[in-house]
């Protein structure tokens, strides 16, 4: 440690310390402040930040400081900071100087959206040093850092007995039974990596939500202010969750300059900050099907290029005209949603418990289907249910085999059908509900066209195959003779998934809350 923090004279107060005061480090800072126990040390790289919050919020009792080396000697041992700056280059730069002032025991959380390989790199860095390395995923925007996120903190257990405490005075309290959102996710990279697939749940979800306005507008022919009853309908159901609540919201708004429904004056191209991307990419690498994700994905990027939707829709000769639909098509709309939405979350913590096991984390995901309850952005009432279906079978092989969601979805199939077929007649772009029956379809059937690619790799490439009457791995002579010979090991399969991609061009802290 520095001599100026080894000199220091005052007494260290602060049992917690946030070093990044924009928004989302700002309002992180007011919570853990205004919960009883906590004193906070706050830090900004530009002074005049840290004497506006100290000026604008007197009553938090902040402890401001000038340097890291001031910092450092206002936290109590072991000191914890948390890190809410920009992601890449920034974080690394604050860790290193907090390294720099802290000693051995002391632990450093990194809050932002961060990709869970720079965490574990990070990690074992810090660890060498004598330091405890936390990624922690937070979500629920600003006003969740607030008034109480979800959090999903990794690394070592030693570093949570004096963390979590601290972060379950912040935490989202569950409606159901008041259990803060936040546990020990695992170590390392952990706590980021199922954040990460929370924002590519939270992609899916989004964009299912968006297929289904479409479908009762173009097809219903509802206009956007009746959308909006239909969504605040649904919202006292089974659907009930944020995001339908948010969408009510946004229907009903009327732009004040041209009187025309605000969602009408928006420019149809959605934006993204990469956590949906790098769920697939990350799933794509460890052989977890995520399709309603991906489909999700690429619904975005089809709507960011304005330029090849130009070019294309003049060469299209006529477009269909909507299907006819009678009373029951808004339920079968929400029915199809509900089912698609099962999926999406089946298909996330597929690739959470596929994560787990290649990096060797102890994930539990019934707990983190319970610190989604409330918080963060993806928070539904029935994440409640996802949680008692992994209680009641800690190795469910898929959510969809749950007695509980595989009869709500068989309930909703024909439904389901009924609008993936409406909508491609009608020429309504349904992809992410489509895949996710797909998928459904898919893992219901007796027999896949898998057969026949495995034909296929063993003409073009001597990839052998299995055969589902005898045990063995065998290979057709398909230039020869075309006899099928038995042999002893199949070649290695070659590695066609890609990496996960490096980090980023650094993004602001509102972007550490979603995606």
């Amino acid at each position: 440690m520095t001599d100026s923090v080894q000199a220091s004279s005052s007494e260290p107060r602060a049992n917690i310390g946030v070093v990044g005061l924009a928004v989302m480090g700002s309002n992180l800072a007011r919570n853990l402040a205004s919960r009883e126990g906590n004193t906070v040390a706050v830090y900004n790289r530009s002074p005049e930040r840290t004497e506006a919050l100290v000026n604008e919020h007197s009553e938090a009792g902040f402890i401001p400081a000038t340097s890291l080396q001031e910092f450092a000697a206002s936290l109590q041992r072991p000191r914890t900071a948390i890190i809410m700056v920009q992601a890449g280059k920034a974080t690394d730069a604050v860790i290193d100087g907090l390294c720099e002032v802290f000693e051995p025991g002391d632990i450093i959380v990194d809050g932002g959206n961060a990709l869970f390989t720079d965490t574990i790199r990070r990690e074992a860095t810090v660890r060498e040093r004598g330091f405890h390395f936390v990624g922690a995923g937070i979500s629920g925007g600003e006003e969740g850092a607030l008034k109480g996120p979800s959090i999903m903190p990794g690394g070592s257990a030693e570093s949570y007995e004096t963390l979590g405490p601290i972060l379950k005075t912040i935490a989202a309290r569950a409606p159901e039974d008041g259990e803060p959102c936040v546990t020990h996710v695992g170590t390392d990279g952990a706590g980021h990596f199922v954040k990460m697939i929370h924002n590519g749940i939270e992609y899916a979800d989004m964009q299912l939500i968006g297929e289904a306005y479409d479908l009762l507008r173009r097809v219903g022919g509802l206009e956007p202010a009746q959308i909006a009853e239909v969504f605040s309908e649904w919202n006292q159901g089974p659907l009930s969750s944020y995001l339908i609540e948010i969408t009510a919201e946004v229907l009903r708004q009327v732009d004040a300059e041209t009187g025309k429904p605000f969602v009408d004056v928006v420019l149809d191209q959605a934006g993204q900050k990469g956590t949906g991307t790098w769920t697939v990419q990350s799933a794509l690498s460890l052989g977890a099907p995520v399709s309603g994700i991906a489909e999700a994905v690429f619904a975005r990027g089809v709507s960011s290029h304005p330029e090849q939707r130009e070019t294309v829709r003049p060469t299209v000769a006529s477009r269909p005209e909507p299907q006819q639909v009678d009373e029951r098509f808004v339920e079968d709309v929400r029915k199809a949603l509900y089912a698609s939405k099962v999926v999406a979350y089946a298909q996330g913590f597929d690739a959470i418990l596929a994560g787990g096991r290649e990096h060797g984390w102890e994930l539990n995901p019934g707990e983190i289907a319970k610190i989604w309850r409330a918080g963060c952005i993806i928070r539904a009432v029935f994440l409640g249910r996802i949680a008692e279906a992994y209680g009641r079978n800690p190795e469910l092989k898929s959510l969809l085999a749950d007695p509980f969601f595989a009869g709500e979805v068989a309930e909703g199939a024909d439904a389901w059908r009924r609008v993936v077929a409406t909508a491609a007649l009608s020429g309504v772009p349904a992809p992410a509900f489509s895949a996710s029956l797909s998928y459904y379809d898919s893992l219901a059937a007796d027999r896949l066209p898998a057969a026949l690619i495995q034909g296929q790799r063993d003409f073009f490439g001597a990839h052998t195959y299995r055969r589902i009457d005898r045990e063995g791995v065998f290979h057709t002579d398909w230039s020869g003779d075309r006899v099928e010979r038995r042999v002893d090991v199949a070649p290695k399969e070659p590695q066609v998934a890609a990496p996960v991609p490096a980090t980023p061009a650094p993004q602001t802290d509102r972007d550490t809350a979603h995606a």
